[in-house]
């Protein structure tokens, strides 16, 4: 069975809907840094994005997730763009265009702040790009998205996610941690400069 025939609601729009699909995507802001593109996400991303959560890459987030709750979180966050002026881009890898991951600055169900998320390829961990994303997702959601705050949240025991939120230039911020019920770090985000900002044409 083809992945279409299998999940059609992943399959590509065709016609004047994939038209309509692809200037909704128009508006999201590209960002540039030294080795990555941050993009607006597209339907074909997502089994890059289900490839992720499916995977115990995503037990620190009560992962691995199923097909249908990777999907939703996807979309959620896709429509963050148009409900709230923030949500979710792909980062692809400058010298190929492969998928790197996906970084986002949305609100997702009970989040207090505005949240920069991140998810990082396997392939692509360890060589510093998590760091560098969120910091073009930083200065741009504070500045240019004027968001009035900026977290991420990281489960305690996730060290690679909260070295890369400290190399990045964010603090834990204990009080925050204090209002949460379940144990969590909240690494808080300020403002060094916009980079690399395209904006949309």
């Amino acid at each position: 069975m083809t992945g279409q025939a299998a999940y059609p609601w992943e399959a590509p729009a065709s016609g004047a809907a994939a038209a309509l699909a692809r200037q909704m995507g128009g508006p999201v802001p590209r960002l540039e840094t030294a080795r990555l593109v941050l993009r607006a996400p597209r339907l074909d991303d997502f089994p890059a994005y289900a490839a992720i959560l499916m995977s115990d890459r995503a037990r620190h987030m009560g992962g691995p997730f199923s097909r249908q709750d990777a999907w939703l979180d996807f979309t959620q966050y896709v429509a963050g763009w148009q409900l709230r002026g923030a949500g979710i881009w792909t980062a692809e890898l400058r010298a190929s265009g492969d998928i790197a991951g996906f970084f986002s600055a949305g609100m997702e169900y009970g989040d207090r702040e505005h949240e920069l998320g991140y998810l990082l390829s396997g392939a692509c961990e360890g060589q510093g790009l998590a760091a560098e994303a969120i910091a073009a997702v930083r200065d741009f959601a504070l500045s240019g998205l004027e968001l009035p705050s900026l977290v991420s949240y990281v489960d305690p025991g996730n060290t690679r996610s909260a070295r890369a939120a400290v190399r990045s230039g964010a603090r834990r911020d204990t009080g925050a941690e204090a209002a949460f019920d379940a144990p969590v770090l909240v690494y808080r985000h300020t403002f060094d400069g916009v980079r690399g900002m395209e904006a949309p044409t």
